[in-house]
C-alpha cells in the first residue's frame, strides 16, 4: 500500500495536536465558551441581578410566543436557566445535565423562536453534545465531588 507524501507532515500535526489540546482543555473552552453565549442572553433579560424586565415580558409574549407554556413562566424560565446553567457550566459542576439543558433550550429556540439562525444552533449543539457526552473534564468540579 502506497502512502501519500504528505500524510507523514499531517500525522506529525495530528499527533501535536492531540498533544497539545487534551479532552480536558477543549472541555474547558466549550464550557465557557457556550456558557459565555447563554450567560450574556440571560443579562439581556434582566435589570440588576434577576430582575425581569418588561421588554422581556413583551418579547415572550410576542416575538418568542411558545405552544403549550404562557408567556411569564417562559421569560422565568429561560432568563433563570440561562443564568444557572451558565454558571454551573463555568463551574463545571453538573455539567452533563447543563449542556443537556441548553440542548433542550437551543432545539426550542430553533423549532419555535428563530428557525432560520440553524447554523449557530448547530454549533451550540456540537459544543453542547460533546459536553453531553464527555462531562466537563478533568479541570471541573464534577471531577473534585466524584461526577462523572
Amino acid at each position: 500500500m502506497t502512502t501519500l507524501p504528505l500524510k507523514r507532515p499531517f500525522d506529525a500535526l495530528a499527533a501535536l495536536a492531540h498533544r497539545a489540546l487534551p479532552d480536558d482543555m477543549l472541555a474547558l473552552v466549550a464550557r465557557l465558551g457556550v456558557a459565555s453565549v447563554f450567560f450574556l442572553s440571560g443579562r439581556t433579560k434582566v435589570d440588576g441581578i434577576l430582575h425581569i424586565t418588561d421588554g422581556t415580558y413583551s418579547l415572550f409574549a410576542d416575538d418568542y410566543a411558545l405552544p403549550l407554556i404562557p408567556p411569564d413562566v417562559a421569560a422565568h424560565l429561560a432568563t433563570y436557566s440561562e443564568h444557572l446553567f451558565s454558571i454551573l457550566l463555568v463551574l463545571g459542576l453538573f455539567t452533563r445535565l447543563s449542556a443537556l439543558a441548553f440542548l433542550g433550550m437551543t432545539l426550542v429556540i430553533e423549532v419555535f423562536v428563530y428557525p432560520d439562525a440553524w447554523s449557530t444552533h448547530l454549533s451550540w449543539a456540537a459544543i453542547l453534545l460533546f459536553l453531553a457526552a464527555r462531562g466537563g473534564g478533568r479541570w471541573s468540579l464534577d471531577r473534585v465531588v466524584g461526577i462523572r
